[in-house]
């Protein structure tokens, strides 16, 4: 006789697969001397999101899913907006599902993944819990912000805030108080890659 699985047991299988499917574009980024964080495979090439903060000194190290570490290259940094971008020389690396998020919304269930206290690839669980934007002091004045009450902790700064299909749909970079968490959305991530790496076209050109 076969006993049909309940609802709760199928969310879990689907969470636990789309889980380890993240993970294979998640990465350990280290500056080398202060700590380490986490960083998204965006797009092929080898190019890398992570927070500004991440890579204080302007050096980075990755460490791949499958436990390669590559000297990476900064390529670009946003203080203003904590994003700076990061290249390693190495072909084939599983890029990240990026999804829109425009379309975010407040109660929507998402997974934050990151390396929380030095724990690798760790998972929580929470809702959007707002939206709106946050001061800035450079020449965008604000930018927008998902808020989350997913747990974050030092490590998942750069790791991906995910939805339920697996799509990142914003870069976590803060904990506000004690319980929420800030993520810089993947509109305004996509816009900053996109600038600087139709710059660095044009500059080969």
């Amino acid at each position: 006789m076969v006993v049909p699985l309940d609802t709760t047991t199928i969310l879990a299988q689907s969470l636990s697969s789309l889980t380890q499917w993240v993970k294979r574009s998640l990465v350990v980024v280290r500056n080398g001397w202060q700590g380490a964080g986490a960083g998204v495979i965006w797009r092929p090439g080898g190019i890398i999101v992570t927070n500004n903060h991440v890579i204080a000194g302007g050096k980075a190290w990755v460490t791949t899913a499958d436990e390669q570490e590559y000297r990476a290259k900064v390529i670009a940094q946003a203080p203003e907006i904590d994003l700076a971008i990061l290249k390693v020389e190495v072909e084939n690396l599983p890029v990240a599902m990026i999804a829109d998020s425009h379309g975010v919304k407040v109660g929507q269930i998402v997974l934050a993944i990151g390396h929380p206290w030095g724990q690798p690839a760790a998972v929580t669980a929470g809702i959007i819990s707002g939206l709106g934007s946050v001061s800035t002091p450079g020449p965008r004045g604000s930018v927008e912000v998902i808020r989350t009450d997913a747990q974050l902790a030092p490590g998942n700064s750069g790791g991906p805030l995910v939805n339920v299909s697996g799509g990142v749909i914003g870069i976590n970079t803060m904990v506000v108080g004690s319980d929420l968490g800030v993520a810089i959305p993947s509109h305004v991530v996509n816009n900053f890659v996109n600038e600087v790496i139709g710059n660095l076209v044009e500059v080969l050109v």
